[in-house]
């Protein structure tokens, strides 16, 4: 592999360089691999890298380096930079100046293909600063560092060895926290050292502090046996992705000043990617972190701004009966043709569950609907027009002639047959089954009905099906359907348990009147039947009683006369 030296030429090839001469910026590239692997769950073992220094790399990368201020640790992250084994004709970086209260400057040692902008107008912070450098970037993989993060030699080739495999990957890099002190080496030095391959004696593993995901890699064998909740371990200031991924999943939301990279990892994962921990070499965080140094403070000031946009987080779990910006499941109801008991029975069952956060798109033939003169009781439309002035006010009901377009950052999306009564936790029960396996997707057939028809109530996961699309972008519903299964599964199970089961007429089997078999199962079938008419008794007299409390009074004074 051809190693990169500060003084590398600046000639630009053909097949995907960045930073060309005299400053100019040529055509983003890409050279992924047309078939990609089709990897299950978070389980990228399939994936065979290539040992460091043995291969010959063809992508490039735009490291963006969203920057405040403390020159003087952008000086040893420029330096580390400067010392990559990554071919310098594929490596660009992208230094982008945040505000810094004193305007920053590029050092003298840094990378040849190194620029300073100023972040654009109309935000601030890291993760406006990153779009900033992502935008004016031209790298086929894009690779955030933060000014603060001194990286080993390998550090840009190792993390690019999964990126030449597989396009849907965002891989983590690896780093130690330590106290740092300007003074005791200069960046010359430190580029010296990590061209030598010597930056793991820059300072000393004993008195360093490991990133606290480093227990979560590790007890589920690097992530590999990670479920859905794999992207919390997103956190942190060095990691890379296609950015064609990167712009699927919408960029760094510019509102989070704080929790901005959680957020993104929550929309990455919500595109079917793959996060991969590598762990093959490392670099050294100069400094304790935010979260370290004032932790009850940082998640005080986190937790709302996650928890409004990642229905996974946390902290929102502990306020399961609100309503949030983004909902943890969209519901679609096929209305047309039906009533509008059937339609109340479902959609109200939804409504009062559990879990109220839900947002319910109610599909019908809106546009039919008129306000002109017609037969009020007995036009043809009045079904659908009695569903939309009853659940026209609530601000979780939405309305829609074709099937709701994907919102990405909703993690399910339930299809409920019209008709069926949920019960009040079927979307939570949902929910929790298919997490707790896994899977990608979840039928449950109605009574009566079958497997390819229309009774079926079905969850999806929008990750999975987000990934079976990216592979397969021609699929039929059907073919998708058979993807998800191989990359995530699928559950089949009945739906008895997630609705309310309707009241059925009693049964009187035809036996012999003279048999004691028969009048046993006569006596049997009365004595149900009785307690069900004593029960439906009981509560039309509690109901009388509720809406009539004066009752009892006007009967003693009937009597009384």
């Amino acid at each position: 592999m051809t190693t990169s030296d500060s003084a590398s030429s600046r000639e630009v090839p053909a097949d995907g360089s960045v930073g060309g001469p005299e400053g100019e910026v040529p055509e983003r590239t890409s050279s992924t691999p047309a078939a990609q692997p089709r990897l299950h769950r978070n389980d990228y073992s399939p994936l065979g890298v290539p040992a460091l220094g043995e291969w010959t790399p063809t992508l490039s990368v735009s490291v963006v380096v969203p920057a405040h201020g403390h020159p003087e640790k952008l000086a040893m992250v420029l330096a580390s930079l400067a010392g990559q084994s990554y071919p310098a004709h594929l490596m660009e970086v992208v230094v982008v100046d945040d505000g810094s209260p004193e305007p920053l400057v590029l050092p003298a040692v840094c990378p040849d293909n190194t620029r300073l902008l100023t972040s654009a107008p109309g935000g601030w912070g890291s993760g406006h600063a990153f779009n900033t450098g992502v935008a004016e970037s031209t790298g086929t993989v894009v690779l955030r560092l933060d000014s603060d993060m001194l990286v080993y030699r390998e550090h840009v080739e190792s993390q690019m060895r999964w990126h030449h495999l597989l396009d849907y990957a965002v891989v983590l890099g690896h780093k130690l926290f330590v106290d740092f002190d300007p003074e005791t080496m200069n960046p010359a030095y430190v580029a010296e050292q990590v061209r030598a391959g010597r930056a793991d004696v820059l300072f000393d593993r004993e008195t360093a502090d490991p990133h606290w995901i480093e227990e979560v890699v590790e007890r589920t064998d690097g992530l590999r046996e990670a479920d859905h909740g794999a992207f919390k371990v997103f956190v942190g200031a060095t990691g890379s992705l296609h950015r064609a991924l990167f712009d699927a999943a919408g960029g760094m939301d510019a509102d989070l000043v704080l929790g901005g990279d959680s957020e993104l990892g929550h929309r990455l994962a919500q595109q079917g990617a793959v996060f991969v921990p590598d762990l093959d070499t490392s670099s050294w965080h100069l400094g304790r972190s935010q979260m370290q140094q004032e932790r009850e403070r940082g998640m005080r000031y986190r937790g709302p701004y996650v928890a409004n946009r990642v229905p996974d987080f946390h902290l929102r779990n502990k306020r399961p009966d609100r309503q949030w910006e983004v909902p943890r499941v969209d519901v679609v109801l096929d209305v047309a043709g039906s009533t509008l008991e059937e339609v109340d029975a479902t959609a109200s069952g939804l409504l009062r569950g559990s879990t109220p956060d839900v947002r319910l798109w109610l599909r019908g033939p809106w546009g039919e609907l008129d306000e002109g003169r017609r037969p009020l009781l007995s036009e043809e439309r009045l079904d659908l027009r009695l569903v939309r002035e009853t659940f026209r006010g609530d601000p979780r009901v939405r309305f829609t002639e074709e099937e709701p377009e994907d919102d990405a950052r909703v993690p399910f999306r339930l299809h409920v047959p019209v008709g069926a009564e949920p019960r009040a936790n079927a979307v939570a029960n949902l929910v929790a089954l298919l997490d707790r396996q896994g899977d990608g997707l979840f039928c449950a057939p109605l009574p009566g009905a079958t497997r390819a028809g229309d009774g079926v109530l079905r969850l999806e996961r929008t990750a999975a099906f987000a990934r079976a699309r990216h592979l397969e972008p021609e699929a039929s519903p059907k073919e998708l359907d058979q993807l998800v299964e191989e990359l995530f599964g699928i559950q089949w199970s009945s739906a008895q348990a997630f609705l309310v089961a309707p009241e059925a007429e009693p049964v009187v089997e035809e036996l012999s009147e003279d048999s004691p078999e028969s009048l046993r199962h006569q006596l049997h079938q009365v004595k149900v039947e009785a307690q069900r008419l004593r029960r439906r008794a009981e509560r039309a007299e509690r109901k009388l009683r509720w809406f009539t409390p004066d009752l009892g009074r006007r009967i003693l004074r009937r009597f009384a006369r």
